[in-house]
């Protein structure tokens, strides 16, 4: 009786970035699983009549009109290591905000993890999520130019000079999503400087090989983005205690 439409990290949780058709891990015991669009709980801040679905093919994550018609998949329980989305208020199909008891959106459940208080903090050009444990360099302090794929994980490679610099896979770019903005869709009072749009991950796509993973940054989507295109930007990362 506790069933409930999934929020968007519940449902990407599930995904697999090294499978395809469907996107799920080898061996998973689901049946009958669509290749299309499953509905998640969350509405998308920048169009509010819109909510977040993800694409079990290929394992994408955009957003539809409510009106529309895709599919659920009902998930119920709690997770100790998924983190809430952000999102705080409750909008109709027309994007008008409504009163969330009762509707089972997003913030109706608020599934997963509460954030702490500050999220961010900053040392230098530096900044750590004390939510995932993650240091980010400071987009203002990097390369603010498009680049390829390639060049995005050279230009990683030459940093790592003075501290163990990545480029995040897109579950590490996603977890910075505040799915309650847009423009950027981080959370209010965060600390970056110099942002842009679209953002380069280490994953490629399994479903299209010359593809990877991007974090578009305005929306809060996880799209893919043709590796040798000069669309994307650069956004390194690094482990908590790597130096």
């Amino acid at each position: 009786r506790d069933w409930r439409l999934p929020n968007r990290r519940e449902l990407r949780s599930i995904i697999s970035h090294g499978q395809s058709k469907p996107a799920l891990p080898a061996g998973h015991p689901f049946t009958d699983v669509f290749l299309g669009w499953y509905w998640t709980s969350t509405t998308s801040a920048l169009a509010p009549a819109y909510a977040w679905y993800v694409h079990l093919e290929g394992a994408r994550m955009f957003y539809g009109g409510k009106e529309q018609r895709y599919l659920a998949w009902p998930v119920r329980g709690s997770s100790r290591h998924i983190p809430r989305t952000g999102q705080t208020e409750c909008f109709n199909i027309r994007g008008e905000v409504i009163e969330c008891a009762g509707t089972g959106q997003d913030p109706d459940i608020s599934a997963g993890q509460p954030w702490p208080v500050p999220r961010f903090s900053r040392q230098g050009r530096e900044i750590t999520d004390h939510l995932t444990g993650l240091i980010w360099l400071d987009p203002g302090e990097s390369a603010g130019r498009a680049v390829t794929w390639q060049q995005a994980l050279d230009t990683v490679q030459q940093l790592k000079v003075d501290s163990e610099w990545r480029l995040p896979n897109i579950n590490e770019l996603e977890s910075l999503v505040d799915a309650s903005s847009h423009s950027p869709a981080l959370p209010e009072g965060h600390p970056f400087t110099g942002l842009m749009d679209g953002y380069w991950s280490s994953t490629t796509s399994f479903f299209e090989p010359d593809w990877a993973y991007v974090l578009y940054l305005k929306k809060g989507a996880v799209g893919v983005g043709y590796k040798p295109g000069l669309e994307f930007y650069t956004w390194p990362v690094r482990s908590l205690n790597s130096r």
